[in-house]
């Protein structure tokens, strides 16, 4: 496909929705499940775990779920029972799951949204505007632990957002018990009485094979999960908006350094005071709108370490900070030009998130301090640089949706100080032209001008820049054959400084065929698959192209395995290097004491990105997660890269060996509080004869912290903390190189 045809191709999809030849409106109800008809709570209902409230005499009982996994929609081998009731204020939830042994329950305690897949847990998905794509989810363990989450079928589930609701369970003889309640100013939902919505009550249940029950029918090979969703019927009279929630907070950090080079005595800091304010009202129900001053955005665990040796290209870490996730699902398009985590520092951000006239919308604008790296992207990897400059930030994006279908724009923007700009804007779509098919595209102009800071970054000399950033996605979902292709168009130019595109100047071709299969035994689920993937810079220079033939399994023990032989070439300098490898996934969770154990990796050829030639090596990441103790949960992470190349000579030594360790144990004490403590080291052991330019033989990094934390709810926490961290010096001993404790009281007021 040519360049000058993309821009066609993505505006495909909206002439045909707009013809009529997409799927009609109201697309979602032919795929719903049966109606589930919801009453008024006939009494007081305490959210104990004890079912025998008043409130649930008469509440709507739901008896009918299904087996989705690994069953295709057949009957549940446990007995699981729903009921479901509102009042003015709140919607509730209440659940009956039936259990042959309960003492093979899994139900560690640990901090919020710590629910994974091989624990009990079990909840409602409610979608209140009804849309067919988009959910929030409510869940919980048999011991409290909440989970809350956004689920859209275009963008996936984000477990970021946290939403103020309470729930409680009971372990009993017969299996557990769950109530939840929520209060309906946490839904965004139309001013319509009376009300339709979406809702789907779900069970999980890891044994011999990971088990999961639902309250409609999940055809296998669909593609999408909201959009199957019971129909909710019987609301009415809700809340319309008012309600304000005020969260001010205070911290108090220490911090102290080194006197001068490393490995002299560090130097306590005044103590560093910060007050602040976040702030979320609610003017109607389908509305939000954020305010925050002085955010404390600072993260109480650091970020899990991943291995950064020989990487082509800058890593990604997940957004946490609350004031960037309410309908954090409105952020996520096909080009990631949106990624939160560049506004580093802002001094006040303010937000409105909604729907109106059938669009819905956010609008974000911060004034950021700056701190941090910006990424420069490249054509075969990118490199990054200093954000030593305050900007002014804006980012909104509107959506209309079309049945299952929308068309969409985004725009970003970031006023730098003096220096310079970024300016993104495009379309983008996704088109549901059958139930088996989504075509999804996007495409983005940018404008830029780079700041005239070359102490910072030798590219930046103050230049112009505009360029374009296109993608068009179709993919294929059936019970047995599955299929994407995938074509990529972003230019030189194109630059997304407030989003994550760490490479440019390319053009992709990707498609992955598999087809899937059901047995007994041993496996419940094998897909056998075939990749192949091109990229080629816009003059005609290679990057890589890969073709890729694998399986991927669903076994007993909760398990999950893939293994893939790669076989590729890849562009390192002016060279193509071929490499052969073979990539593995192994996960199993064999018990409640060893809840999960996984390793993954690869092994064979490999290419010296550093000094372009051709090398051997591996790659191993060996997680466990351990409950020796109901109260106690071990998290352990090994991960280790190795390298070898030939000297001149010929002979094959070892150029790195990069590591890192690293071990997580919580104490948690109630549903509320807990303690935990974190070790982790990072090294890289190098040959430095082998190198062409000067390289440390030793590199390495010791931090360690402790926190004890106690969380009312999400924004009423209290956090005590300690930070230490060291560096290895030229005399190979870990030197002190910082030291932090910090205090943080945040309170929510709510009306």
């Amino acid at each position: 496909m040519e360049m000058r045809t993309l821009p066609i191709c993505l505006l495909a999809g909206p002439v045909l929705i707009a013809l009529g030849i997409a799927p009609r409106a109201d697309a979602q109800s032919v795929l719903s499940g049966e109606a589930i008809h919801i009453g008024r709570a006939a009494g007081r209902i305490t959210i104990d775990g004890d079912l025998s409230d008043e409130g649930w005499r008469g509440a709507t009982r739901v008896e009918k779920w299904y087996e989705v996994n690994p069953g295709d929609n057949t009957e549940p081998k446990v007995k699981n029972v729903a009921y479901l009731a509102y009042d003015d204020r709140f919607i509730y939830a209440g659940f009956e799951f039936g259990d042959p042994n309960p003492g093979a329950i899994r139900a560690p305690l640990g901090d919020r949204d710590n629910v994974p897949g091989f624990t009990d847990y079990g909840g409602i998905i409610l979608s209140a505007r009804n849309d067919g794509r988009s959910a929030q989810m409510f869940l919980a363990n048999p011991s409290g632990i909440q989970y809350d989450a956004l689920s859209d079928d275009a963008s996936g589930e984000d477990s970021s957002p946290d939403f103020f609701w309470e729930s409680a369970a009971r372990i009993t003889d017969r299996g557990w018990t769950l109530e939840i309640r929520v209060p309906f100013s946490s839904l965004r939902y139309h001013n319509v009485d009376p009300q339709t919505w979406g809702v789907l009550l779900y069970r999980n249940y890891p044994r011999d094979f990971h088990y999961q029950f639902f309250s409609a029918k999940l055809p296998r090979g669909g593609n999408c999960f909201i959009c199957r969703s019971n129909t909710l019927v019987g609301l009415e009279h809700l809340p319309s908006g008012g309600h304000i929630v005020a969260a001010p907070y205070v911290t108090a950090s220490e911090a102290a350094a080194p006197s001068g080079d490393l490995g002299t005595p560090l130097v306590n800091a005044p103590v560093q005071p910060h007050v602040g304010i976040d702030v979320k009202y609610t003017p109607n129900a389908d509305t939000a709108v954020d305010l925050t001053v002085k955010p404390d955005f600072s993260q109480v665990e650091s970020d899990t370490a991943q291995i950064s040796a020989n990487e082509r290209f800058a890593l990604f870490f997940q957004e946490k900070r609350p004031f960037f996730l309410e309908g954090v699902n409105l952020l996520s398009t096909p080009i990631q030009a949106v990624y939160t985590r560049t506004i580093t520092a802002p001094r006040w951000g303010g937000r409105v998130t909604g729907k109106e006239g059938g669009i819905t919308y956010t609008a974000v604008v911060a004034d950021d301090v700056g701190g941090g790296s910006v990424v420069i992207p490249g054509a075969n990897g990118s490199d990054t640089a200093p954000q030593d400059f305050s900007s002014r930030v804006f980012v909104a994006r509107a959506r209309k949706d079309l049945g299952r279908s929308f068309v969409s724009m985004l725009v970003t923007d970031r006023e730098t100080d003096g220096f310079g700009h970024n300016r993104v804007l495009g379309p983008d779509f996704e088109w549901h032209p059958s139930d088996a098919d989504i075509v999804a595209a996007q495409w983005l102009l940018s404008d830029t001008q780079t700041p005239n800071r070359p102490d910072l970054y030798s590219g930046w000399t103050g230049q112009s820049l505009a360029s374009h950033a296109g993608t068009l996605r179709w993919t294929h979902n059936t019970t047995h054959l599955d299929f994407v292709g995938l074509y990529n168009d972003v230019g030189a130019g194109f630059r997304a400084d407030t989003g994550f595109v760490p490479q440019v100047d390319y053009r992709e071709t990707y498609g992955e065929a598999g087809y899937t299969i059901h047995p007994h035994g041993f496996l419940s689920r094998l897909r056998t698959f075939l990749i192949t993937d091109r990229q080629v810079q816009f003059d005609g220079t290679t990057i890589t192209h890969e073709i890729s033939p694998g399986a991927g399994m669903d076994t007993k023990l909760n398990g999950f395995m893939r293994f893939r032989y790669e076989n590729d070439v890849v562009r390192s300098g002016d060279r193509l290097f071929p490499r052969q490898q073979f990539v593995y996934t192994v996960q199993v969770s064999p018990s409640r004491a060893v809840s999960q154990v996984s390793i993954d990796g690869f092994l064979g050829q490999e290419v010296d990105f550093a000094n372009s030639r051709p090398g051997r090596g591996g790659t191993i990441n060996l997680n466990a997660t351990l409950h020796p103790m109901g109260h106690v949960e071990l998290a352990l992470l090994q991960a280790e890269r190795i390298l070898n190349v030939d000297d001149a000579a010929g002979v094959g030594k070892r150029l790195f060996t990069a590591q890192v360790s690293r071990v997580r144990g919580t104490y948690t004490f109630t549903a509320r509080s807990f303690a935990r403590v974190i070790g982790q080291y990072v090294s890289t052991h190098r040959d430095p004869s082998l190198y062409l330019t000067e390289t440390p033989a030793t590199s390495g990094s010791f931090s360690g912290s402790a926190l004890l934390a106690y969380k009312l709810n999400w924004q009423s926490v209290l956090f005590v903390g300690y930070g230490d961290d060291r560096e290895l010096s030229d005399l190979n001993r870990f030197e002190k190189a910082d030291r932090q404790f910090f205090v943080k009281v945040s309170y929510a007021f709510q009306r």
